[in-house]
């Protein structure tokens, strides 16, 4: 019986046995899918053993990965794999900030994200609100106390000429939920984690990304233009998750798209990226570019030796 050999991959004083799962999830930030990304993580270990290798540094590994992904699904993804690992050389948490209205699929595209750029750390603004109003009364803070879509009964009255009460109580609760969004990053750049937030209170204006520059900041919004495929979101929720019944949702739909239309409003003037969700695919597709971009956009440019 053969015994297969163990592949070592050393650098410095640390060693630590090659795995396909850590691999495939190295790979899958370049946009393959899992189960792809996992079958090239297979091909390099079946190369490493043809070629009798036990021992090589992560350097090595990663041009093996670049070598696998271009025989295996071409220049396209062996180049943005060879790009991602330039990324992870900054030093710096990768941030990710992602906007929208209720029922955009922002939850989603969070966690897909995530599990293909291996972070750990996903947090809904949702979350924020919840503790934060825990510390904060109902008549200290009404605007709290509501859904981001239902911050209107809170909005004390009369309402300035040609104001909506649906925007200015949402303003409220996003300036509010603000503070504990900067606490939090604060916190992950502090710690050098890399984080995932998502939820309706990322708007441009409210979360000073100046103040970030210790980590590599990437913040988008999310949108559904079509109101039909919108409404179908919430239907499709409704299935998928218990405790989030759609018929709440749906009632207040036209506020949602209130919402929708201001915070877009918003990314057009801060030159925030409007990322379209009609196909998870297409949209993570997107996102990863996004990403990948920025995240490269920061990583210094190597200077000649002279």
């Amino acid at each position: 019986m053969t015994v297969s050999r163990h592949i070592v991959i050393s650098d410095d004083a640390h060693e630590l046995p090659y795995s396909k799962g850590v691999m495939a999830g190295a790979i899958m930030a370049t946009g393959l899918t899992p189960a792809r990304a996992f079958h090239v993580a297979e091909l390099i270990e079946d190369r490493l053993h043809a070629d009798g290798v036990t021992s090589l540094t992560r350097a090595q590994l990663a041009e093996q990965a670049r070598a696998a992904l271009h025989d295996e699904v071409g220049e396209r993804y062996a180049t943005s794999f060879e790009k991602w690992q330039r990324v992870n050389e900054l030093g710096r948490p990768l941030v990710i900030l992602i906007g929208g209205a209720a029922g955009v699929g922002k939850s989603t595209i969070a966690t897909q994200l995530a599990a293909r750029l291996g972070i750990t750390r996903v947090i809904p603004t949702d979350a924020i609100r919840e503790v934060m109003r825990a510390m904060l009364s109902d008549e200290l803070l009404p605007a709290l106390h509501a859904s981001s879509f239902d911050t209107d009964r809170s909005v004390l009255k009369p309402v300035p000429r040609n104001a909506d009460p649906v925007v200015i109580g949402y303003r409220e609760q996003a300036a509010a939920v603000a503070v504990g969004i900067k606490a939090l990053v604060r916190r992950a750049i502090m710690e050098g984690t890399d984080l995932v937030l998502e939820g309706a209170h990322i708007a441009p204006g409210f979360v000073d990304l100046d103040e970030l520059e210790r980590a590599v900041v990437v913040s988008f919004l999310v949108t559904v233009e079509d109101e039909d495929l919108h409404r179908s979101h919430f239907v499709r929720r409704a299935h998928d998750a218990r405790g989030r019944p759609m018929d709440r949702y749906l009632q207040y739909f036209d506020h949602i798209r209130t919402i929708q239309r201001y915070v877009t409003s918003l990314a057009r003037d801060h030159g925030m990226p409007i990322i379209p969700s009609y196909s998870l695919d297409a949209t993570l597709s997107q996102v990863i570019e996004l990403v990948l971009s920025r995240a490269l956009a920061a990583v210094p440019t190597p200077q000649p030796v002279p």
